[in-house]
């Protein structure tokens, strides 16, 4: 019987998707557990290899933040006992630290645990990669999680592309006939390309003979009737879709038009070509769609650069509202009819595709 292995990835959807390849590696070997955040849960279920999904909501991760009290650190602790483990694998982003929760499978009594960590880790971790000497800073985040994977014993032995389990046909939602994505939301608005952008990238596509479906969450559908109010004839999709059939609508487009935001990594996992209005609140080099030929738009040098922000801190929010309709519009037809024949191509294993 295959051991039982915990992979760790605590935040949200594009994070666990991003750890997909490395949980491929450790599912190789082992049964594997995947311990994830309530944002992240629907996108562990899609991931090949996920035996089971442990659900967990961390303090020091989520914003707003649950109580770091006894009940909720117990409950964890509780499952992660009664699940059986002999090793935990932490995958965690450059600015996060595998120790709190380290410290908790400690206590839950599971013998071996592996991280990047530039802290010191005492006695919680048994494999301990050091960011910037023994993993490089700036690679993308597919590459970090398999680098930390491979340490603990769990090299890939596949292409490290993004994948997800087979999705549904969505013609039902979408229409037969071959058609573009826009998906306006993102999770901060720090990260969303204004919605006059969209709307105008919509217009200007429908009058270019394209077909348009706009995607969104249930919380969205002022931001995607906005969108298609300009576009007649497009499909709104906000708020009717699944994890897995919004994986399928994403799969029968020909582009997807995307903020940094979950929905483009799960594009990416289903190998859909991406234009990405890119803020560069976190480097493009770790967090831009991987593996998929993309062109990524928004000015990388603008004064928010790494400042994480939730909330634009530059007046006008510069980096993104300088991108015209007209340039994004043009990115997706190029990508579109790349997609046809010979495309953009470079090895995952040497970054995103640029």
């Amino acid at each position: 019987m295959k051991p039982r292995v915990l992979v760790a990835r605590l935040d949200s959807l594009g994070d666990v998707l991003l750890a997909g390849p490395a949980v491929r590696a450790v599912a190789e070997r082992a049964q594997v557990v995947m311990l994830c955040g309530p944002r992240g849960a629907a996108a562990a279920h899609l991931l090949p290899g996920v035996s089971e999904v442990i659900v967990w909501d961390a303090p020091w991760i989520s914003d707003p933040a649950p109580p770091a009290d006894a009940d909720h650190l117990d409950s964890l602790v509780g499952r992660l006992r009664a699940a059986r483990l002999s090793e935990a694998v932490i995958v965690t982003s450059f600015h996060q630290s595998p120790l709190p929760l380290a410290m908790l499978l400690r206590v839950a009594g599971v013998p071996r645990i592996s991280g990047a960590s530039v802290d010191y880790p005492g006695s919680l971790l048994d494999v301990r990669l050091r960011p910037g000497e023994d993993l490089p800073e700036d690679i993308p985040e597919p590459e970090r999680a398999l680098a930390i994977a491979d340490a603990a014993g769990f090299p890939c032995r596949d292409d490290g592309r993004l994948r997800i389990r087979p999705v549904p046909e969505a013609s039902a939602l979408t229409g037969s006939a071959p058609y573009i994505v826009l998906h306006p939301g993102a999770a901060v608005p720090a990260r969303q390309w204004p919605v006059t952008g969209f709307a105008g990238a919509a217009r200007l596509l429908t009058e270019q003979g394209r077909r348009v479906v706009v995607t969104g969450g249930s919380d969205e559908r002022l931001l995607t009737r906005a969108v298609v109010r300009e576009a007649p004839g497009a499909v709104d999709l906000a708020g009717a879709c699944t994890l897995p059939q919004l994986a399928g609508v994403l799969a029968g487009a020909s582009v997807v038009i995307v903020g940094n935001t979950g929905p483009a990594h799960l594009a990416a996992a289903v190998g859909t070509p991406i234009v990405s209005l890119f803020s560069p609140l976190v480097p493009a080099e770790r967090w831009r769609p991987y593996g998929v030929p993309q062109r990524l738009l928004g000015d990388q040098t603008a004064p928010c650069r790494g400042s994480r922000a939730r909330v634009c801190p530059v007046p006008g929010h510069p980096c993104l509202a300088g991108v015209s309709a007209q340039a994004v519009v043009a990115a997706a037809l190029d990508l579109e009819a790349a997609r046809g024949g010979e495309t953009i191509a470079s090895s995952p294993t040497k970054g995103a595709l640029r």
